[in-house]
């Protein structure tokens, strides 16, 4: 009856989980062989490892992970970090930025055989990292000298940079989200749209994007002859710090016709201010964010943003960090996609 079954082609059933033993018996081929064809490493003849794979996946085989892990030393998952607080990353836009960024790179992260661990801003998170099983990680828009960087390299776990990192001298590769071309973007449209008085609201943290806005800022007014005008308001305070700080803004400068906000958080709680104080926003007051976000799009009125294309940075971003987990250490800085601006009612233009 045994001879009958494996005569007809059938494999037979096993009452145990299958074993790469099973797999190179029924297969007739060596332990090496199979272990070679199912990882795709080493020379085997095609029909060869097309017959293993064929085989193993007739008979239920799946690969024992922890010896695996223990055989090669990799953890086979890497983490996406956000420095930026709750206050600022969640609220009503669900962890936004990061959430989005995590979409994506979880898919193209399974497609190189592995998970992705999200892990949000954490106080006191040392002991965490120290622990984090991961090949490498992704870091959302660090601050400067970002300690969850400090204690990955120090670690000796590949990191890639979402966003540009304030201190070049760190040298660890970056996706160029083009903080420049958003930044003027964003001012040129607001001129367009017939504002005259611009003001920028910023966070005070010590971050790539928020120091390249305001550069950009400065260049844009003295280029246009006009006031400078500028707030910041503390990332730890979300929207109540954004609200806060463009009261203080309009305390001092009364007069003014637009508001450029990078942070999303900030722009909702500009247009709290501009509701307390009786400004209609985009009548007497025009304002244009950064990120294309739930909060950008939900609010009242909906505000203009800017597509950043985050599904094309995430992928760009894994893609990179896989060939640092790999060693080939080439590109350091990759340019992101061409920023694109959303234009909505908060801006409309006056004439």
């Amino acid at each position: 009856m045994n001879d009958d079954k494996e005569n007809s082609g059938q494999q037979p059933t096993l009452a145990r989980r299958p074993t790469i033993k099973d797999v190179a018996r029924v297969a007739h081929v060596s332990l090496t062989t199979v272990s070679h064809a199912l990882n795709d490493r080493g020379y085997v003849d095609p029909d060869t490892r097309a017959k293993v794979k064929r085989v193993a996946a007739e008979l239920g085989y799946r690969p024992n992970l922890r010896a695996q892990r223990l055989r090669t030393g990799r953890a086979n998952s890497i983490a996406l970090l956000s420095s930026m607080p709750f206050a600022v990353a969640g609220g009503s836009s669900r962890l936004g930025f990061m959430m989005e960024v995590a979409a994506v790179a979880a898919e193209a992260a399974l497609q190189q055989g592995q998970a992705l661990i999200l892990v949000p801003h954490l106080e006191g998170s040392r002991q965490l990292l120290d622990e984090l099983d991961i090949d490498g990680a992704l870091v959302v828009e660090p601050v400067a000298d970002d300690p969850q960087i400090r204690r990955l390299r120090e670690r000796g776990v590949p990191v890639v940079s979402i966003g540009r990192v304030t201190d070049e001298s760190l040298s660890i590769p970056q996706i160029d989200l083009q903080t420049a071309v958003i930044g003027q973007s964003l001012l040129e449209h607001l001129l367009t749209q017939g504002a005259k008085k611009i003001a920028l609201l910023v966070g005070t943290q010590r971050r790539h994007s928020y120091l390249e806005m305001e550069r950009v800022y400065t260049g844009f007014i003295r280029q246009h002859r006009l006031r400078k005008m500028v707030a910041k308001a503390d990332e730890y305070g979300g929207e109540d710090a954004g609200r806060v700080a463009c009261l203080e803004l309009l305390a001092d400068f009364p007069d003014i016709d637009a508001i450029c906000v990078p942070v999303d958080a900030f722009a909702s709680g500009a247009l709290r201010a501009l509701n307390d104080l009786g400004r209609s926003v985009p009548n007497d007051v025009m304002v244009v964010t950064r990120y294309d976000g739930l909060r950008a799009r939900n609010a009242k009125p909906p505000i203009t943003a800017v597509n950043l294309h985050l599904e094309q940075v995430s992928a760009l971003a894994v893609e990179l960090l896989f060939e640092h987990i790999c060693g080939d250490t080439r590109r350091q800085i990759v340019l992101g996609p061409k920023p694109e601006i959303v234009p909505r009612e908060s801006s409309m233009s006056r004439t």
